[in-house]
């Protein structure tokens, strides 16, 4: 049996994170009164779900899911180009020797540490400069590189492939990019999982550089549009319950790779 002590505390966690979201989704269940005056953790009734459900959908016709939509559309254009820039770039710094890699390395790891919103302003100045302010492009491009996925793949790269399956590349007659094709990128399933899924939550969750750069409504992805939002408490609820099911559903999706590439690098062939 487990350490009784660590039992206790871990379930004392699961009750501390598990409450709030019970409260969430039952809360959807209720009307506004219901919700101020019953049992926070009783179930109200479908009648009452049906009513916020139409009522949110009802709100401004439909914006709430065209605030969706537009996350998904950032979310998910981002995550291509993290993708397509994160793993060669960690691939390069991790298993390849270039004028520069340390440097590189070391600015990488500088802008991965740096509080985001430090980066707002400078950020701002740039898109305004190539007049994309208001544009998607404005949330995609900064959302789309990612230092910390250039981070994931290196320490990926660096610990769980043997240079030796590279070397044998080589001497067969493979380029710098016919080794990483053929024999890095079918390897890397659990790394592309794991920058993937950090990606898209960073993406899907981001608020303060979306809430500076978009001007419009309708341009709002679903996080600033909650804070903008004008409807009863249980509406309100049923909206956040609906925002965080894409990141769930991410995170059940990709969950044996997520296990897969953090267990990846642990020991060193």
């Amino acid at each position: 049996m487990g350490n009784p002590l660590a039992i206790v505390v871990l379930v004392l966690f699961a009750v501390f994170f598990g409450l709030p979201v019970l409260w969430l989704l039952l809360a959807t269940t209720k009307t506004t009164d219901q919700l101020v005056n019953s049992n926070p953790l009783s179930f109200g009734s479908w009648h009452a779900l049906k009513a916020n459900w139409d009522a949110l959908t009802r709100y401004q016709g439909g914006t709430v899911f065209l605030w969706l939509r537009n996350s998904a559309v950032y979310a998910f254009v981002a995550l291509a180009i993290t993708l397509v820039a994160s793993i060669p770039a960690g691939y390069a710094l991790a298993l390849t020797d270039f004028p520069g890699r340390r440097t590189l390395l070391v600015s990488t790891l500088v802008v991965m540490v740096m509080p985001s919103t430090t980066l707002v302003v400078p950020l701002f100045l740039e898109i305004n400069a190539v007049h994309l302010i208001g544009s998607m492009w404005s949330i995609i491009l900064p959302f789309s590189f990612y230092p910390f996925g250039v981070y994931l793949a290196y320490i990926y790269f660096n610990t769980a492939i043997p240079k030796s399956l590279l070397e044998a590349a080589r001497l067969d007659g493979c380029t710098e990019f016919g080794a990483f094709r053929r024999v890095v990128l079918p390897l890397a399933t659990p790394v592309i999982a794991l920058v993937g899924f950090f990606s898209f939550v960073a993406d899907w969750t981001n608020y303060f550089l979306p809430y500076v750069l978009l001007p419009q409504n309708t341009q709002l992805p679903i996080q600033v549009g909650l804070s903008d939002i004008s409807v009863g408490r249980p509406e309100l609820a049923l909206a956040t319950v609906l925002a965080a099911t894409p990141v769930l559903a991410v995170f059940i999706f990709s969950q044996r790779f997520l296990v897969m590439g953090m267990l990846a690098g642990a020991a060193k062939d």
